[in-house]
């Protein structure tokens, strides 16, 4: 059995349609599927639709959380409800084309592959999005020190034993493509173009995409705490700098310069130890979040 999982928020005016597609690409493959929508605490009329989705299919089953709690945990929900030997998850805004997982199978059971994933050749969205986009996956694929990230998201396939090894992983600030890299395994992608949105509106704004970028970043690099380091070594060596030019004008009898450079070297060192205090805040603000041992979601109602 394949299993799919998708998550939505507010996504009233394209679930009809998403329920359609799922639908065809699913059978597709075999009528030996499952299909887990993640309801994430949405405000409109998006569960009600699910369940009449659900009425029409009873392989597509709903999983209601309490809450909103965020795309990556609403995925993590739905991942720990699937029952197939194969796992699938895509977004359900219809950017990642369902009829992509035929392809996704094939590729894991011909290559013997445990994990397969989506990986974009092209982006039909917003410039501002395309460009944000393409430079966080630059820093992070250069930062993480791991595979299988250039371009990649969370779209993909797994077997049941990498899903396994990626349930274990029960860190709060999650991002999945960051872990499914981590767990390893033998991996492949499928390359495919990224549409834009058919209906709606992304419900990923510029500031949760921000909070996705950097929880990826201070999970699986130490770039930031490493700046901190720099920039007080940075700062040490101008103030040498700066001592030399103090005591050189005092043997020369040349005044150094008043109080603009002394008010220009505070405000220097105040900056380097704000945006250091800033970057360790980061890290603690985590690691109190992983100590507080929260669930990462919280479920209101299955229907199966």
């Amino acid at each position: 059995m394949i299993s799919l999982v998708i998550p939505v928020y507010n996504e009233e005016v394209l679930i009809l349609n998403l329920f359609e597609r799922v639908q065809n690409a699913m059978e597709a493959i075999g009528t030996d599927f499952e299909v887990v929508m993640v309801d994430d605490g949405s405000q409109d009329s998006t569960l009600e639709k699910l369940l009449i989705c659900h009425n029409k299919d009873k392989r597509f089953k709903i999983l209601s959380l309490s809450r909103n709690f965020g795309h990556q945990a609403a995925y993590t929900a739905g991942l720990n409800y699937a029952k197939g030997d194969f796992v699938a998850m895509m977004d359900g805004d219809l950017q990642d084309p369902p009829e992509l997982i035929k392809h996704m199978y094939e590729k894991a059971i011909s290559e013997k592959l445990d994990v397969v994933y989506g990986k974009r050749t092209e982006r039909n969205e917003k410039m501002r999005k395309r460009i944000l986009t393409r430079l966080f996956h630059s820093i992070f694929t250069r930062l993480a020190k791991l595979e299988n990230l250039d371009q990649v998201g969370n779209f993909s396939l797994m077997s049941k034993k990498a899903l396994s090894a990626f349930l274990s992983l029960q860190e709060k600030n999650r991002y999945l493509p960051g872990l499914r890299s981590f767990i390893g395994f033998k991996q492949g992608y499928v390359s495919y173009s990224r549409p834009d949105r058919p209906q709606g509106e992304a419900k990923m704004s510029l500031y949760k995409l921000t909070t996705l970028a950097l929880d990826a970043i201070f999970s699986f690099s130490n770039l930031p705490v490493k700046i901190c380091l720099y920039s007080g070594f940075i700062g040490i060596i101008l103030i040498c700098l700066a001592l030399i030019y103090i005591l050189i004008g005092k043997i020369t009898g040349l005044a150094p310069l008043g109080w603009s450079s002394i008010i220009l070297s505070i405000y220097f060192i105040g900056s380097v130890q704000l945006v250091s205090i800033g970057i360790l805040g980061e890290y603690v603000f985590r690691i109190y979040r992983e100590t507080q041992n929260r669930p990462i979601f919280l479920v209101n109602k299955f229907t199966e």
